[in-house]
């Protein structure tokens, strides 16, 4: 179970990381309309999400006091080396800890702002919101890309094609 959750964090990683490739670092920081946020803010928020849910993730509760939740969205200035350096410490955070644990401490209890959850339900709720940040990037650098967008996904038109053979489903050998 534990390797399932490993693989999907791994596919989302790699789905953000081919979506900000394809931005200018201008692009990175540019924040359609107001009150939205940018590529760059939300690596600045899933990043200080696992820095702070997965450093002692078994024994102390995921929304560290040393947080600025806020700060991840303020507007500032980055460049893609900057955004890659963030991005990379969150992950390694989160891969760290992942490879620390077990199929045995999924029943084990957490704390999230206080609130029990299970290691599974709190890798379930992170997951989501994983998915959820790395989708807006994706929408975000379409938008941004100026039409040379290299498809991360099934191309319209190319699922009759793609379906003879599947490869972005295909998992790791066991």
């Amino acid at each position: 179970m534990l390797k399932d959750f490993t693989v999907e964090y791994a596919r989302y990683k790699a789905i953000g990381e081919k979506a900000m490739r394809q931005v200018s670092d201008d692009d990175l920081n540019i924040v359609i309309g107001p009150d939205n946020n940018s590529i760059a803010m939300i690596v600045r928020h899933i990043s200080g999400n696992f820095i702070s849910r997965f450093t002692d993730f078994l024994t102390s509760d995921g929304e560290k006091p040393w947080r600025n939740r806020d700060s991840e969205f303020e507007d500032a200035k980055y460049d893609a080396a900057d955004i890659e350096r963030i991005w990379t410490k969150g992950w390694d955070v989160l891969e760290s800890e992942l490879s620390r644990l077990s199929d045995e401490h999924l029943q084990q209890t957490v704390y999230i702002r206080g609130e029990a959850w299970t290691v599974d339900g709190a890798l379930c709720r992170s997951l989501a919101h994983v998915s959820y940040h790395v989708g807006q990037i994706v929408l975000l650098a379409r938008i941004l890309n100026d039409g040379n967008w290299d498809w991360i996904s099934i191309p319209k038109g190319q699922s009759p094609k793609y379906n003879t053979n599947p490869t972005m489903e295909k998992k790791p050998e066991q």
